[in-house]
């Protein structure tokens, strides 16, 4: 959906279906060529996959590919597009590739382990996350590292009507 704001700015709306929840929006302002991620892009830890509200891990894995195919990337990485995270700093879009690729990864990790048979239990005890866990995990708050293996384990234990991957 494109919008004016009052400013005169060409302002991008897109709904992507269910990414953190199924009502996730992604807002491009043109001009100033700044997004605005909501949740389905955070910075302080593992996305939250919000299976009660419709969220998954394709969609939000197709959400950060939406931002990915929008932000502009300057020369040698620093620069381009600002991406502002639903929780975090400003990014651009080496921030977001190396999120997505994270979210990739333990997505990957868990889908061989249940294709392996493991049990959640097992999953989690195999630490999926490991490598990621010094900036992203947390045991406590709202969204936990064990909260986030859970969710994936879940949503990919019980795939029907998965959003098609990119």
């Amino acid at each position: 959906m494109l919008l004016v704001s009052p400013s005169g700015e060409a302002v991008m709306l897109f709904h992507d279906v269910a990414a953190h929840t199924d009502g996730d929006s992604i807002v491009h302002l043109r001009k100033s060529d700044v997004l605005v991620a909501g949740d389905v892009f955070v910075t302080t830890s593992y996305p939250f996959i919000d299976q009660a509200n419709g969220g998954s891990i394709q969609g939000e894995l197709n959400a950060l590919n939406r931002i990915l195919d929008i932000a502009v990337p300057a020369h040698e990485q620093e620069g381009g597009t600002y991406v502002i995270p639903g929780h975090g700093r400003i990014c651009d879009e080496a921030d977001v590739l190396e999120y997505r690729d994270m979210v990739t990864i333990v997505r990957d990790r868990v889908q061989d382990m249940i294709k392996r048979g493991l049990t959640l239990d097992q999953v989690k005890a195999a630490r999926p996350t490991l490598d990621y866990d010094l900036h992203y995990g947390s045991d406590t708050g709202f969204v936990t590292t064990a909260g986030f293996v859970e969710a994936v384990f879940k949503d990919l234990s019980n795939p029907k009507g998965k959003p098609v991957v990119r």
